[in-house]
């Protein structure tokens, strides 16, 4: 495990040196996009005042899985930000395009806020605060551990493989 401090924006030479299980933290301006963002942009893609943030937290990735891939594709997006994992479809897309997904720990919304400098804009808002995108500076946001990279690894799936392992084996002990 090697702790990585990286700046955007983030080239694919720097995400293809890390490894699941790095310990990644982000410096410099980063996009925030929920269901309906990604959607939107998807969508959009193919046609005075300063904000305080007490909360930034990730949501969670699963919902996302339908169309990262795509997004990835689309956007050349490095790093996914989220909890819970993703699979199979985006893990794919992070080894062909260069990409990683960098899990931070769910419930610690306020540590994330910490890490935000400024809040450069917010669009769509009509998608309803938690869902518009939100166009953060940030500085050292982390620690994201890095739980799929660019070679096709995922923490998630290797973490459940070893739960049935570990399932059957114990089946077969109780079994007895």
């Amino acid at each position: 495990m090697t702790t990585y401090k990286l700046k955007t924006p983030i080239s694919e030479t720097d995400i293809r040196k890390l490894k699941v299980n790095d310990v990644v933290y982000i410096s410099g301006i980063i996009f925030t996009a929920r269901d309906q963002a990604h959607r939107r942009a998807l969508e959009l893609q193919k046609e005075g005042d300063k904000w305080i943030v007490v909360a930034a937290g990730p949501t969670t990735s699963t919902r996302m899985d339908l169309f990262e891939d795509e997004f990835i594709k689309n956007f050349k997006v490095r790093v996914v930000i989220g909890k819970g994992g993703m699979g199979k479809k985006t893990t794919d897309a992070m080894k062909q395009y260069g990409a990683i997904y960098g899990a931070f720990t769910g419930g610690a919304a306020v540590l994330a806020a910490k890490a935000v400098r400024n809040v450069k804009t917010v669009e769509w808002f009509d998608l309803g605060m938690p869902e518009a995108l939100w166009i953060f500076e940030v500085e050292n946001f982390g620690p994201l551990t890095v739980a799929i990279d660019s070679h096709g690894n995922n923490l998630f799936e290797n973490v459940a493989k070893k739960v049935e392992e570990n399932k059957q084996k114990i089946y077969e002990k109780i079994l007895k």
